[in-house]
């Protein structure tokens, strides 16, 4: 994955500049927490709009991602944030526990078990109570190969109530999950923003 998006590059945030409803999420949640709540942000890619974001309301961010090039654009524009090059399926308890985890778009480039393990995991950093919010996109496939922006990747999906079955069984309970319309990458796609609690 982080080859991946080491090719991409910028060129991922000029094919999907409309993130209103990804910084609605991210408001919402901010609105939740406490002050300098410690937060990770699951595949933090370039730092923006998220990590950019929590940081600005002096939350304590932790990105994790495994595209060097994206942690490279992260550490410079989110310079009070901390940012590390990890596989995303790594989630061991050097981590640490954190308040809240956003993971925006990047269990889409997991298979479906894989999505499964990794909310498990994230749910196991998370302090009970914490909050998770999350980006998909919708869909009913797993692993499928496609090419995005020139470069091949396979990538999996959920219908909107699967979705939040597989976030409810991995141990939290799905607060909302809407459904968005967001034009890019020559298409328009439907977008997933899901907040939950862990129990």
């Amino acid at each position: 994955m982080g080859a991946v998006f080491d090719r991409i590059g910028e060129a991922y945030e000029q094919a999907f500049s409309d993130r209103e409803a990804q910084l609605g999420l991210g408001r919402d949640l901010i609105s939740r927490l406490p002050p300098q709540a410690r937060v990770l942000d699951h595949g933090c890619g370039a730092g923006f709009p998220t990590a950019r974001q929590l940081a600005a309301a002096g939350l304590a961010v932790l990105g994790v991602d495994e595209s060097e090039r994206m942690l490279r654009l992260a550490r410079e524009r989110v310079p009070v944030a901390r940012f590390e090059q990890r596989d995303l399926r790594d989630l061991d308890p050097g981590l640490g526990t954190f308040d809240a985890v956003t993971s925006f778009f990047a269990l889409l480039m997991l298979s479906r078990a894989d999505i499964s393990r990794v909310l498990t995991g994230l749910a196991a950093r998370i302090r009970e109570g914490g909050l998770l919010a999350l980006g998909m996109v919708a869909g009913d496939f797993d692993a499928v190969e496609i090419e995005f922006l020139g470069v091949p990747m396979a990538v999996s999906a959920y219908p909107t109530p699967e979705l939040s079955a597989v976030v409810a069984a991995a141990g939290f309970d799905v607060l909302q999950c809407d459904e968005v319309q967001v034009p890019g990458a020559g298409s328009t796609e439907t977008q997933q923003f899901l907040l939950a609690r862990r129990r």
